[in-house]
């Protein structure tokens, strides 16, 4: 995925390079796993991953998020003082292919523990194609088996979309890897990382079974979005996500692609374009307005703000389901 902005490799192989000589001079990194106060110092790359490192950490680590909250993961900059503290981390939890210069740094940075999200479950490719009207019908079960082992341990490639973490399920099982590495790095506190893996899982169950079931008889199956980070959401659920840009939110549509989706709100009966919380709303306001559409925000939870409609990914990912449900004419 690009982004419009991102810091050469000498610049952080330099920060790197700093943080590395910044913590020498303090004396060299601990070789427990865990830090002086006895958690484990995890450093996630955005909220989806904060959020896994601290339900299935519990009291037992301590987070940093790479991505402060309202700022756009897709266009990080990194500092010096992160790189550094990448370099200090006990587990680094991130998700290959979404933020570039997170994943430069993470692969300089020498962490005993770097997880990969998207290597614990099978990353597909949605949005390739935003110019005309592609379909995306979800298919029942899809991704939940027969992909085996050799499926998750993978180089994300070019056009995979990274957004899985909208998916209930796939979510749920890179929770499982999650708290599976989190036992391994600090295994004194295997149990507590199970039990409340277990219990995110069920979490995330019940969300699934929530949608499945919210989503089952509309009137429609088509909604329109400000970029195309719903395809995992709507394969699972049997949807057709169209976006405005494609998996990446700063590419700006065409006039033709405009005018598709125009059609395309006519022909399928859309009545809303959604758009999000950490992304400008203009192309998809004057899109509503142009076509007689309502707005309302679908937020593909990249991070959580005071305009956020909930305080956690599961409180969001409800109040996505409630803005679908109204806009499909759920039955």
């Amino acid at each position: 995925m690009r982004v419009r902005r991102s810091i050469p490799s000498a610049s952080v192989a330099a920060a790197v390079a700093l943080g590395l000589v910044t913590l020498t001079a303090c004396g060299g990194a601990d070789s427990s796993p865990a830090g002086a106060d006895g958690k484990v110092d995890v450093v996630a790359s955005f909220y989806p991953m904060q959020f896994l490192a601290e339900r299935i950490g519990g009291t037992h680590v301590d987070v940093t998020t790479l991505t402060r909250p309202g700022t756009e993961p897709h266009d990080l900059e990194l500092k010096p003082r992160q790189i550094g503290e990448l370099g200090e981390a006990d587990y680094v939890l991130y998700l290959k292919g979404l933020q570039p210069a997170v994943d430069e740094a993470i692969d300089q940075a020498e962490v005993r523990n770097k997880v990969d999200a998207g290597s614990l479950t099978t990353l597909e490719s949605h949005g390739a194609s935003t110019e005309g009207h592609s379909h995306e019908h979800g298919e029942e079960g899809h991704g939940e088996e027969g992909h085996g082992e050799e499926g998750h341990d993978h180089e994300h490639e070019a056009g995979t979309d990274p957004h899985v973490w909208l998916d209930p399920v796939k979510y749920a099982e890179i929770a499982k890897g999650v708290g599976d590495s989190l036992a391994k790095a600090d295994p004194d506190h295997a149990a507590d990382y199970e039990k409340n893996t277990d219990a995110l899982v069920k979490e995330l169950t019940a969300l699934d079974t929530a949608y499945r079931t919210g989503l089952e008889n509309t009137a429609t199956r088509t909604f329109i979005t400000t970029h195309a980070a719903f395809g995992y959401l709507a394969e699972r659920y049997g949807l057709d996500q169209e976006g405005i840009s494609g998996v990446s939110p700063e590419s700006e549509p065409s006039p033709a692609r405009i005018k598709a989706l125009q059609s395309i709100a006519r022909k399928d009966k859309v009545n809303t374009v959604f758009f999000e919380t950490l992304a400008s709303d203009r192309t998809a306001k004057t899109l509503a307005k142009d076509t007689g559409l309502k707005t309302d925000v679908l937020d593909p939870l990249e991070g959580i703000t005071d305009r956020s409609k909930g305080e956690d990914y599961l409180q969001v990912m409800q109040a996505n389901l409630t803005a679908l449900k109204k806009s499909l004419g759920a039955r």
